[in-house]
């Protein structure tokens, strides 16, 4: 923690935290607000449909290898340069898109928006740890993790209306005005956290031995899969959405709300609750009964799914039970993984970001189109995703005591 972050953030705690969830939302927001746009950007630009999922695979592609760099970048420039650069990145990138009459513009500056929207969400982890003591810094991570709950839910919402009204450009037009506020806020409010003493010298021979310090740490590795990979089990659901509200489901695109809701709903009362239960309860206690959430809701999803028929009245609330449980543990482990290495939490951070996003997007190319079509699959395979986590946690806990 930095010695001066009593002077340095003198206003609420929760103003800091809608501060730097703001900066979290910015990746979710802008992947999730022009998916309602996909067919009317393929007939406006004359692309195929394999053409327009490059523009989400550039981005994920960006945001994953990008996501190793800016914590680590951090740590040597400090938090406040390399988010304001990443805002300033992200708002040109916005206006290139909205600009693109072609396929292959749009690949470019989506994979560029990737590469400039982690900025946020990553270093913003690191602030939180260098402004509060370990249960202030699980409350705020909680708060963040409240809003940021917010984004997947508002986005489709807000895209599907600018594209209807106005056009599919309005959408990253939309983008860049946010790019632009959400500079001027950071620029106008956004203090420098990392304390001078705390600094990393800036070179190719240090970046490499704190990647290998940190990839061969077992403690650091299983902890950034418990907090990653676990996420997962949820988001597949998220991502096979079209196919298990509408084809299993049989729930009309009127109806698709109903999902989004109850899922964001388990997010935000899982943050919530861990928030209030910050210095209250042992950290490993929380955790555990995080994953007791989450192996109770797994588990029975499936034998359901066997079971029974899938049916609307009951199919979507083990996705939002697991949910509530993902957001009851996860601020915690993440502070965790933060605090192995205080003095490299920008990297810490980077390298936790890496492996989840690199799993979202595994889980997105690969797993979910394999088992999107039947609901048994889709539970057994959520169940597999959480278990990974699980278990990396139940391996670091024997060395906790």
């Amino acid at each position: 923690m930095n010695p001066d972050a009593h002077t340095l953030w003198r206003a609420p705690k929760w103003t800091l935290a809608l501060l730097l969830a703001c900066l979290g939302m910015l990746g979710p927001f802008s992947i999730d607000t022009y998916l309602p746009a996909f067919a009317g950007i393929s007939k406006s630009i004359g692309a195929s449909p394999v053409e327009m999922q490059q523009t989400l695979s550039a981005y994920l592609f960006g945001f994953a290898i990008m996501n190793l760099f800016h914590g680590a970048l951090s740590d040597s420039f400090g938090r406040r340069p390399v988010v304001l650069w990443g805002i300033a990145l992200f708002t040109l990138a916005s206006a290139g898109c909205a600009l693109s009459n072609n396929i292959g513009a749009l690949v470019f500056w989506r994979a560029v928006q990737g590469m400039s929207a982690g900025a946020g969400v990553v270093v913003s982890r690191a602030v939180i740890r260098d402004m509060f003591h370990p249960a202030d810094a699980q409350r705020v991570m909680s708060q963040v993790t409240i809003y940021f709950g917010v984004a997947p839910a508002v986005a489709p919402m807000v895209g599907g209306f600018l594209f209807i009204h106005v056009g599919w450009h309005a959408i990253f037009w939309f983008l860049t005005i946010i790019g632009v506020l959400l500079w001027a806020a950071n620029y106008r409010l956004l203090p420098e956290t990392l304390h001078d003493g705390f600094k990393q010298r800036f070179n190719l021979g240090n970046l490499l031995r704190g990647y290998w310090e940190l990839g061969k740490n077992p403690r650091f590795m299983l902890l950034a899969l418990a907090s990653g990979i676990p996420f997962n089990g949820m988001f597949l659901y998220v991502l096979s959405a079209p196919v298990f509200l509408g084809d299993i489901l049989g729930l009309g695109p009127g109806q698709f709300f109903w999902f989004f809701c109850m899922t964001i709903g388990g997010i935000m009362g899982g943050a919530w609750l861990s928030g209030r239960l910050a210095g209250n309860i042992r950290p490993k206690h929380q955790i555990r009964r995080g994953f007791i959430i989450m192996v109770a809701i797994s588990v029975a999803n499936v034998l359901l799914n066997l079971a029974f028929e899938p049916n609307a009245w009951w199919a979507m609330w083990p996705i939002a039970i697991y949910a509530f449980g993902w957001a009851l543990m996860v601020p915690v482990v993440t502070l965790m993984v933060l605090d192995l290495v205080p003095e490299r939490r920008g990297m810490a951070s980077s390298i936790q970001a890496f492996i989840g996003s690199m799993a979202n997007g595994f889980v997105a190319g690969a797993i979910a189109p394999l088992v999107m079509h039947s609901a048994i699959a889709l539970a057994v395979t959520s169940l597999a995703m959480m278990s990974v986590g699980a278990v990396a946690w139940l391996w670091v806990k024997q060395g906790l005591g």
